[in-house]
């Protein structure tokens, strides 16, 4: 059986703004390394899969990056979204095309700008996952193990039921909840049993598909329409005239927190979802001071900032908690306890009419 990916590439970044814009967002960017997170992704996967197995969903806008930033992957395993949906659209269509030309294989579904550290174990983990989701009907998903008390994050309860697959233990699933309040997120981390939702998720495509047509019966009509349309029309012409009518709705709520048979993985191989700023800090090197600095700066009686030139020079003198970036035409300055609000900005930025700056 054969083992597909989809990688989700069409998120803007906005929390990391200004560096992340409209035209080239945080996944095409050099956020660690040498490479953009996209292209480590990728890098990472080819591991454990080929190429042509791997498909990237994204929008129009940025088809073309894609191609350039990623040479090797075949133009038809670009799939292009007409507008902006959640992930349960995202992967419901990239599902029909997989099924169509890996019909049942396993889908690896995972975003595009995350951080993983030991590449190693992650490979071990889906390997694993795979093997899990081709027992019966299973979904699986990837915890991680969390290391404080996040509240910016979903978390995933498992029970204490579990399947011993290539010497892991995999605990079936009791419920997903939402982002907690900091006296529920410590009262998680202290359980054991609950992990971070890190947005992988392993199953069989032809489950997914079942799944898809019990719980969300409004898109898999929609997707079955899809299915007819390619079969005698050019399939982004299909793809346009019915991608909108789709729910806005994330795969999450739509199949993970309503399906039976869920599984997760506990994980530790150093992953990061780089959400915002901040992660520079969990990523980064840190100075004596506790800072993260890079690029053309000079800094004095300086603690605990994040400060980023690009060519200028930055000098800070006396301030602690800041978030400093410099692009060709915006500096941000931000406290640090402010960076999840960086979103504001964007709105502002949008009432003001000054889209050019995004």
């Amino acid at each position: 059986m054969k083992t597909t990916c989809l990688i989700m590439a069409g998120g803007k970044g906005e929390r990391f703004w200004p560096k992340s814009r409209t035209n080239l967002p945080k996944q095409f960017l050099n956020i660690s390394g040498n490479k953009s997170m996209i292209q480590q992704c990728i890098d990472r996967l080819q591991n454990f899969i080929p190429i042509d197995q791997i498909f990237v969903i994204t929008n129009e806008l940025y088809a073309e990056l894609i191609k350039a930033q990623i040479p090797a992957l075949p133009f038809e395993n670009i799939i292009i979204e007409p507008i902006g949906r959640n992930t349960a659209p995202c992967v419901g269509l990239a599902s029909i095309i997989i099924e169509e030309k890996y019909r049942g294989s396993s889908m690896i579904v995972l975003p595009s700008d995350h951080i993983i550290k030991d590449e190693t174990e992650f490979i071990e983990i889906l390997k694993t996952a795979v093997s899990v989701s081709q027992l019966g009907g299973n979904l699986v998903t990837l915890g991680i193990t969390p290391t404080y008390p996040e509240t910016g994050y979903g978390y995933i309860e498992s029970t204490n039921e579990t399947i011993e697959m290539n010497n892991l233990r995999v605990y079936k699933v009791n419920q997903f909840v939402e982002k907690p309040s900091e006296d529920k997120a410590l009262t998680y981390v202290k359980s054991g049993n609950y992990y971070w939702n890190s947005g992988i998720f392993v199953w069989r495509v032809d489950v997914l598909r079942k799944y898809i047509k019990d719980l969300m019966p409004e898109m898999h009509d929609i997707l079955e329409t899809m299915k007819s349309g390619f079969q005698t029309n050019e399939r982004n012409d299909v793809i346009r005239a019915e991608f909108p009518k789709m729910p806005d709705q994330s795969i999450d709520y739509g199949i993970m927190e309503k399906a039976h048979d869920i599984y997760v993985i506990p994980c530790v191989f150093g992953w990061d979802d780089v959400g915002s700023w901040t992660a520079l800090e969990r990523i980064g090197n840190l100075d004596d001071s506790g800072n993260v600095i890079r690029g053309n700066t000079l800094s004095i009686d300086t603690q605990r900032c994040i400060i980023e030139s690009n060519g200028k020079l930055i000098a800070t003198l006396g301030v602690e908690d800041l978030i400093i970036v410099e692009t060709d035409d915006v500096t941000l300055i931000c406290k640090k306890d402010k960076a999840q609000e960086i979103k504001s900005l964007i709105k502002e930025l949008k009432v003001q009419k000054l889209e050019h700056y995004l």
